[in-house]
């Protein structure tokens, strides 16, 4: 394959689009279903976030990303830097195919000390580390076709150079072998690297970056196996002064609602062996729009987790037409103990109020029976924040409809003691006959008090209950907005609070 041909046709598209009137970021970013809060590239495909570091006070989020066309295709790193999390400013590709293969997969970190030598003159490089995916091996049914492979940058993340050594982590033999997560295990003084090893995680170690040293597996019959596992993250988390070390696990298929999802192990890491508290499956985010996830390397004790807002079932089809795919809302993540259980929480990160408005709509003491709330809410507004605060004691739903009837429900069901968001006749679910559905999510906390917020932009919900415990990311492709609310609770519900805060697009 020509790779320089095919990222001139999608150049060539790119400024035939901008040539028929998209002339600014406000007017390319104005499609149908276009997110107005989230990541997403201007044109074409994308999927898992990768090389996400912060260095000198700028976020960069590096992604799969196919740039001439909206399917799956040949991997590149796309990149886009943020100063605050919430707008994103796209950037020249970062990575491209080459001999070796696809770039698929990985990190990136600021190895400050040097210690790869990949840096100049004093100044401290920053690394990426990335599968070589050899789409000719893979084709001949090798086994030994993704290989880890490393590139520097000296200009804080604008140009990347490809080490000429690479790969640095060759293949034994595993089919599936990638996605190398690494970070800096200061007890050790060496870089561990958290690789994807088909039905397992494999933990390897270098002083360098460059030369690997095999430390230890884990997983292979433990936690979720209905798929292939991917994606891995290691990083220490703490509560009330006791560090855990919490290891994240992609598998597709094997989701709780079917398709792709992420789990998690909360355990400890000496540097080797990862150990594991228990052995229940828990997981990230219950919905079926969040795979694929990580967190940004070089923030200190902070961990900021974003994923990919899809699912494998239907990325390649669901109906948008110049760009596909989005990422979710960063997300913080702590721990909270549950009886015994020490569990991952989830909330939308701080810097999401720079794009809050004076204008929230606060309904105090609300007695939820059934029925319209938009004489007291008024229109929804294009994208927004919706908080409730109450006490759970019955069978609720929420209700978000447009003009055309079309709706998403957000509820919880006492029988099962879950939550849920019912897409079914939210609008267009053609595409794929697994869309339409009711994907539910256990509540994890035995408490009577509740808390529920809701981050809805144009196509898509997240769900956050009980301070983060259980979250759910769904999409929907409605044909307008959505601008009622209506509400329905068994023997009513008393909202201490609901509160609808709209969200200022972050392309305008």
């Amino acid at each position: 394959m020509n790779f320089k041909k095919l990222l001139l046709a999608g150049c060539c598209l790119l400024a035939a689009s901008i040539s028929k009137g998209q002339t600014s970021q406000a007017d390319l970013f104005g499609e149908p279903y276009r997110p107005q809060i989230h990541f997403s590239p201007k044109l074409h495909w994308t999927n898992d976030p990768n090389g996400m570091v912060y260095y000198k006070g700028v976020y960069h989020l590096f992604f799969q990303h196919y740039p001439a066309g909206t399917v799956w295709g040949p991997m590149h790193w796309g990149h886009a830097t943020s100063k605050d999390l919430v707008h994103w400013q796209e950037q020249p590709i970062a990575l491209y195919p080459d001999s070796l293969g696809y770039i698929f997969s990985g990190s990136a970190v600021a190895d400050v000390n040097n210690t790869s030598g990949f840096g100049k003159d004093g100044k401290p490089p920053l690394v990426a580390i990335f599968t070589h995916h050899d789409p000719k091996g893979e084709k001949e049914k090798s086994d030994k076709f993704q290989n880890q492979s490393l590139a520097y940058s000296l200009d804080d993340g604008k140009a990347w150079t490809k080490y000429e050594g690479n790969p640095v982590l060759r293949n034994p033999g595993i089919t599936d072998f990638r996605d190398p997560k690494v970070m800096w295990y200061e007890a050790g003084k060496k870089w561990i690297m958290t690789l994807a090893t088909k039905d397992r995680i494999t933990f390897y170690s270098s002083p360098n970056l460059k030369e690997w040293n095999l430390e230890s597996e884990f997983g292979k019959d433990l936690g979720a196996h209905g798929g292939v596992w991917e994606c891995p993250d290691l990083f220490p988390l703490s509560l009330n002064g006791k560090q855990y070390w919490i290891l994240i696990v992609s598998i597709n298929p094997g989701g709780p609602n079917g398709g792709s999802a992420t789990q998690y192990f909360v355990g400890d890491f000496d540097g080797k062996n990862f150990r594991p508290r228990d052995t229940t499956v828990r997981w990230i985010d219950y919905g079926p729009d969040d795979y694929a996830g990580i967190t940004w390397s070089n923030t200190g004790s902070r961990k900021i987790f974003l994923g990919w807002m899809s699912n494998w079932i239907y990325a390649n089809e669901v109906p948008t037409e110049k760009w596909r795919n989005a990422m979710t809302i960063p997300r913080e993540l702590s721990l909270k103990k549950e009886g015994q259980n020490i569990l991952v929480a989830s909330t939308p990160v701080k810097e999401l109020g720079v794009i809050t408005t004076g204008k929230s709509v606060s309904l105090s003491k609300l007695d939820i029976g059934k029925g319209d709330l938009s004489d007291k809410t008024g229109s929804l507004p294009g994208q927004f924040e919706l908080k409730i605060t109450g006490k759970l004691l019955k069978d609720f739903s929420l209700e978000l409809s447009d003009v055309n009837g079309e709706k998403l429900k957000i509820g919880f069901d006492s029988k099962v003691n879950a939550y849920y968001i019912d897409r079914v006749n939210s609008g267009q679910t053609d595409f794929n006959k697994e869309f339409a559905a009711r994907h539910t999510a256990a509540r994890l906390t035995a408490g009577k008090a509740f808390d529920l917020t809701l981050i809805v932009d144009r196509a898509s919900v997240e769900l956050f209950a009980d301070n983060g415990l259980t979250v759910m990311s769904s999409i929907f492709f409605s044909k307008q907005p959505f601008t009622k609310l209506s509400a329905t609770a068994e023997e009513s519900l008393l909202v201490d609070e609901l509160r609808i805060t709209p969200l200022k697009s972050i392309w305008k």
